[in-house]
């Protein structure tokens, strides 16, 4: 494992990653990381996070096919992200059980790992929604 040396950009995004408790994007990091580094360059924060990743400090998800966003949780958990705004969260599942699927159905693959990912209409989306379906009928 190679040698990381945790300098202050580093502690800095770490520390607002685990207190924003959610799965921020790159960019969504560098505005908050901003406020105590005002010269930090977006590039910077990019490339602090991927090596971050790579060390296995923090998670990079690629959910949905859109922007990498990235979570202080290293443990295997499942999420699920609101296909109207985007917002990222995380799923309870049995993982046994999944596995047993998997395992089941691996057509001769030696399963080392997988990735499940749901999606839906976050909560906050759906009463935006519904406001929006009662102010038409009732107009």
């Amino acid at each position: 494992m190679m040698q990381l040396r945790m300098t202050n950009q580093r502690e800095i995004i770490l520390a607002e990653l685990k207190k924003s408790g959610s799965h921020l994007s790159a960019d969504e990091l560098y505005e908050r990381v901003r406020r105590n580094i005002p010269r930090l360059s977006l590039a910077t924060v990019y490339r602090n996070l991927e090596i971050l990743s790579n060390l296995h400090l923090i998670a990079k998800l690629e959910v949905g096919g859109r922007q990498k966003r990235f979570d202080y949780d290293v443990n295997d958990h499942d999420h699920i992200y609101c296909i109207v705004c985007h917002r990222v969260d995380n799923i309870e599942l049995n993982r046994e059980q999944v596995s047993t699927v998997v395992a089941d159905g691996q057509q001769g693959y030696a399963v080392t790992g997988y990735r499940l990912e749901f999606a839906g209409i976050c909560p906050e989306c759906q009463k935006k929604m519904n406001k929006e379906m009662n102010k038409e009928t009732n107009e």
